[in-house]
């Protein structure tokens, strides 16, 4: 970001105007990895990945989409779910894990309920599952894929 308002000002306030002008920028202030990976991709992936899942709202439609999901299911239906990155795991884990848990926006953490009173909405089924080194070898584009799969109970 402040490579971006450097250029700006350097420039007499001209905006960038192609996305290889905005690759060229970040390339040039963003270190590359030595190892893992992330070796020999573009400095500005990342920054294009990040772009495009606030312009598309895609973490907002993941959480509708789950919701979504969720209602449209019978008792006893699955919900099988593959992520394609972290931010994305973590909302799906964090709503799993609030339907079997019970954890409520409106109450606090830490407050004490009977188990009785709440009801588990899903059972999870098993962990998360990633590639298998074989899948991996004929796919490596399967590297980052997470599968969460649930149940619903009621």
């Amino acid at each position: 970001a402040k490579a971006i308002v450097a250029r700006q000002s350097d420039a007499g306030g001209a905006a960038l105007q192609t996305t290889g002008q905005l690759a060229d920028l970040v390339a040039g202030v963003v270190r590359r990895r030595a190892k893992g990976p992330a070796l020999g991709k573009n400095p500005a992936t990342r920054t294009f990945q990040g772009l495009r899942i606030h312009v598309n709202n895609e973490l907002g439609d993941l959480e509708a989409g789950l919701e979504a999901a969720l209602e449209s299911l019978e008792i006893g239906g699955r919900l099988v779910v593959i992520s394609f990155h972290s931010l994305e795991d973590r909302i799906v884990k964090q709503f799993m894990r609030k339907l079997v848990k019970g954890e409520s926006d409106n109450l606090p953490r830490d407050l004490p309920i009977q188990h009785v009173a709440f009801v588990p909405k899903i059972k999870i089924h098993g962990k998360a599952l990633t590639a298998s080194d074989a899948e991996l070898k004929a796919n490596p584009r399967s590297r980052s894929a997470v599968m969460r799969v649930a149940e619903k109970l009621r």
